[in-house]
C-alpha cells in the first residue's frame, strides 16, 4: 500500500444555513479544498451523508456532487454509516490512494439537517427500529442510561459531567466556523432544560447544517501541490451491536476499542504519543466513555479528569480543540470530515488560537448510533 497525505481542506461554516442547499454547501467545501490544493481536477469521489433522503429528499448523491463541481465523469459514490458516514469515507478515500487505484481523491460529507419538522425521528433511523425507537427511545435516552449507569458505578457527579461541555465551548470560541462559538457555565448546564435524566440541553450536540471536504494524494506526490500536507498514518474501523440491549456493558464502547485498537497497531503507536485528539461527544457523556475506550485515561476516571483539566491545553492530552460537536456543531455526515480537518489544521500550524502547541500526532474518532459503527484516523505532521 501506498502512503496517503492529505493537501487540501475545505469548510462551510456550521450552524442553520437557511440560504444554501445540500449541494451549495457541499460545493463550498469542495472548491475550498481544491483551492488549498491548487488542483481543478480529481480522479474520484466521496460523500458522507447519513440521511440526505430524508433530510433534504435528494439522494444519488454522488453523481449530484460530482456534476455540481465540475468533476462529471469522475467515479462517485455516497457512503453511509449513520453519524460516522463523513469518517468512513476518509477511509474509503484513503484505501482509494493507498491501493494504487487512483491519486487525488475528494472525500466530503454534508448534511443538510435544518429543513425538516421531525429531526429526531431522521436521527432515530440510526438506533434498532424495532427493539428501540418502536418503543419510544431515541439516541438522548439511550446516552442518558449509559450516563446513569457511569455514574452510579463510579461516582461521577452531575457537576463533574458537565465540565464536558463547558471545555468544549470554550476551545470552541476559538473556531471561526462554530455553531456555537461562546462560552457557557455550570450554572447554565444544570439549568439548561432537562432531554433525559440526567442529560440536559446542553450536554447534548445541536442540529446543524454544514460540510467538509478534503483532497487526498499519494504521499510522495504531496509536494507538488503544496508544502502544507500531512500524513494519514492509519486508520482502524469496526462495528459494534446496533441495538443498546446487546451490548456488554452500557459503559463501554466496543466498536470504539477495537477501531482504537486497529488504528494504534497499524501506527505503530501508543495513546501517549497522540497530542491531541478530535472525538465524537455527541453527548457529554460519550466523549468520557470514548476517552477511556482510547486508552487515554482508565476506566471509570475519565470524567474526573476532564474536571480537573486534564482533556485542556496543559493537560494530559488536548480533546476537542474544535470546540467539539457540542460547539463546533454535528451536521452527521460532515462531522468525521470536519475532525480530518482539524487535525490537518493543527498539524500544519494553521488553528490559530486554539493551536496545541508542537503536535506531530494528531486523532480523530468518529461514530455511528450508540457505538454500531466507527473509525479512527491518525494523522502525522510532515
Amino acid at each position: 500500500m501506498r502512503d496517503v497525505a492529505i493537501i487540501g481542506v475545505g469548510l462551510t461554516q456550521f450552524g442553520e444555513n437557511w440560504d444554501q442547499s445540500i449541494r451549495d454547501l457541499f460545493a463550498e467545501a469542495a472548491l475550498k479544498a481544491m483551492e488549498s490544493a491548487k488542483i481543478e481536477k480529481v480522479d474520484s469521489l466521496y460523500v458522507g451523508s447519513m440521511s440526505s433522503g430524508l433530510y433534504a429528499y435528494q439522494e444519488h448523491l454522488g453523481s449530484l456532487m460530482a456534476d455540481y463541481v465540475g468533476q462529471i465523469g469522475v467515479p462517485a459514490v455516497r457512503i453511509e454509516s449513520a453519524c460516522s458516514s463523513g469518517g468512513q469515507a476518509v477511509r474509503m478515500g484513503f484505501l482509494d490512494v493507498a491501493s494504487g487505484m487512483h491519486d487525488i481523491v475528494l472525500v466530503g460529507g454534508v448534511e443538510k439537517m435544518w429543513d425538516v419538522e421531525d429531526g429526531t425521528f431522521v436521527l432515530a433511523t440510526a438506533a434498532d427500529q424495532e427493539y428501540e425507537v418502536y418503543n419510544g427511545v431515541t439516541f438522548p435516552g439511550l446516552y442518558a442510561m449509559m450516563a446513569r449507569v457511569y455514574m452510579e458505578r463510579y461516582g461521577l457527579t452531575r457537576e463533574e459531567l458537565a465540565q464536558v461541555p463547558i471545555k468544549n465551548h470554550k476551545h470552541g470560541v476559538n473556531n471561526p466556523y462554530a455553531q456555537f462559538p461562546f462560552e457557557i457555565d455550570l450554572k447554565a448546564v444544570l439549568s439548561s432544560s432537562m432531554v433525559a435524566d440526567p442529560l440536559r440541553l446542553l450536554d447534548c450536540s445541536p442540529i446543524t447544517d454544514g460540510a467538509a471536504c478534503v483532497i487526498l494524494c499519494p504521499l510522495e506526490r504531496a509536494k507538488e501541490f503544496t508544502d502544507k500536507f500531512v500524513k494519514i498514518r492509519a486508520v482502524g474501523s469496526a462495528s459494534g451491536p446496533i441495538a443498546f440491549h446487546d451490548h456488554k456493558d452500557l459503559t463501554r464502547l466496543d466498536a470504539v476499542k477495537l477501531a482504537g485498537e486497529r488504528a494504534y497497531k497499524m501506527a505503530g503507536l501508543k495513546p501517549e504519543d497522540i497530542d491531541f485528539v478530535e472525538v465524537h461527544d455527541c453527548f457529554s457523556i460519550a466523549e468520557i466513555l470514548v476517552a477511556e475506550e482510547l486508552g487515554f485515561f482508565d476506566y471509570g476516571t475519565a470524567g474526573k479528569a476532564i474536571a480537573e483539566g486534564q482533556a485542556t491545553y496543559g493537560g494530559k492530552i488536548v480533546i476537542n480543540p474544535s470546540g467539539g460537536l457540542k460547539a463546533k456543531g454535528h451536521p452527521v455526515g460532515a462531522t468525521g470530515v470536519a475532525q480530518i480537518v482539524e487535525a490537518y489544521l493543527q498539524l500544519t500550524g494553521q488553528a490559530g488560537k486554539r493551536q496545541v502547541s508542537n503536535a506531530r500526532f494528531g486523532m480523530t474518532q468518529n461514530m455511528g448510533g450508540s457505538g454500531g459503527s466507527c473509525v479512527v484516523h491518525i494523522l502525522e505532521a510532515m
